[in-house]
């Protein structure tokens, strides 16, 4: 059983408003990100949100996901990992974390990591786009531990960069997928030519 966990739970500072909610090619942000992870099969998809998200619950009316309340996203993405590892089924053999802010992650990728995991022996499964490694990540159980240990605003990557042989890295050859950390990003990533 692998299980996507989607961080969305941070708090938009540099944005200004509420990024996951703003618009994208007619769906919210959130919802694009959730639809892509939905589309690849896996088995549970789990949402970490802050305390107050009606409004996610709202964008993703209709989806199969389960919310998981991290209450302090103030502390940093970290509490967020660990919540999402804390509430995922019994039985979880692998978690892929993926940002919500990321909703042009080509649809490609996650299928290509989910057949790197499963094939290669490695738990850890990372894209690398154009030699630079990227999200999302797909992480085996018998690192559920260390990724519960994490804090602070840096994620999984300290446990990914801990010891390289346990990581199989999948070339892609197109640009990393963009963040949407600021105005200037979203209009950016949105101009013509860009994918919505």
């Amino acid at each position: 059983m692998i299980a996507g966990i989607v961080l969305a739970a941070g708090l938009s500072r540099r944005m200004g408003q509420a990024k996951l909610l703003l618009d994208w090619g007619g769906r919210p942000v959130i919802r694009r990100t959730v639809e892509c992870l939905a589309s690849v099969g896996l088995d549970e998809i789990l949402v970490v949100v802050g305390p107050s998200h009606a409004d996610l619950k709202t964008a993703l009316d209709g989806l199969a996901v389960r919310f998981v309340v991290n209450a302090h996203p103030e502390a940093g993405q970290a509490g967020s990992v660990v919540a999402g590892i804390r509430a995922l089924a019994p039985g979880t053999h692998g978690a892929l974390i993926a940002l919500g802010d990321q909703p042009t992650v080509p649809r490609e990728v996650i299928p290509a990591l989910l057949r790197a995991f499963g094939e290669s022996g490695r738990s850890i499964a990372a894209p690398s786009y154009r030699g630079v490694r990227g999200n999302p990540v797909l992480f085996a159980a018998s690192l559920f531990p260390e990724l519960v240990a994490l804090d602070g605003d840096q994620g999984a990557r300290s446990v990914v960069d801990r010891d390289p042989a346990r990581v199989m890295l999948v070339d892609f050859d197109m640009p990393m997928p963009q963040d949407l950390d600021t105005p200037e990003d979203y209009e950016r990533l949105r101009s013509p030519g860009q994918p919505v």
